[in-house]
């Protein structure tokens, strides 16, 4: 079984049966959320801001992966795929790398401060994703147009919204600006758990899930 929780705005921790995972945990005064306590065996930071490289947050003697390639540990393959912050290649916000965990046979994607369209190289590295962790907030990431364009592109079969408006983040847009662009009524949970491939959904499916960070 995976599980997935929130932590805040784009963190995460996905736990299967061999290793848990921590995405982008974030600084509490970057976001004006406190960061819970949590532990990890695995931690991935898809660039240098404050609101996505906390490592010091997170507790237990962990792996930290922070750039493109390829990995192995504890059962897990991880690809860190290079992409970019804004739409100029870089020059404004700088890099971003999208990571692609494969845990339990569910091949998750967590794009971090996606700023951009996806080029055919990265959508065929990414292809065959399961769950999907898009920023969706505008100004800064990736607008509900653009979010809902890059679904389309990979076609996940669920979606998880994150880097939208929460605490003291006013530069960005609230998420039902992307839930009524993507269509969809979501389904807004505490956890999400996936117990196999076999009982990923048919159809897209959206999932708000509750934050642990307060």
């Amino acid at each position: 079984m995976v599980e997935i929780t929130s932590l805040g705005l784009s963190s995460f921790k996905i736990t299967g049966k061999t290793a848990s995972i921590v995405c982008d945990p974030y600084l509490d005064s970057a976001v004006g959320l406190r960061f819970p306590r949590v532990e990890a065996d695995i931690v991935t930071i898809s660039h240098d801001h404050s609101g996505h490289n906390n490592r010091g947050g997170v507790k237990g003697e962990f792996i930290c992966f922070d750039s493109p390639g390829e990995y192995e540990i504890k059962e897990t393959e991880i690809t860190g795929i290079k992409s970019y912050h804004d739409q100029s290649k870089g020059v404004v916000r700088g890099q971003n790398t999208i990571f692609v965990y494969e845990v339990d046979d569910i091949k998750i994607c967590h794009l971090g401060d996606l700023g951009h369209d996806l080029d055919s190289e990265q959508i065929e590295k990414i292809d065959g994703v399961d769950v999907l962790f898009i920023p969706v907030g505008s100004k800064v990431v990736l607008d509900a147009k653009q979010a809902a364009k890059v679904i389309s592109a990979i076609a996940p079969k669920i979606v998880i919204p994150m880097h939208y408006k929460v605490g003291n983040r006013s530069d960005l847009e609230g998420v039902d600006i992307f839930l009524k662009e993507i269509g969809k009524d979501p389904k807004r949970v505490i956890e999400l758990k996936i117990k196999s491939a076999k009982d990923l959904p048919e159809d897209l499916e959206i999932f708000i899930l509750e934050s642990k960070g307060k």
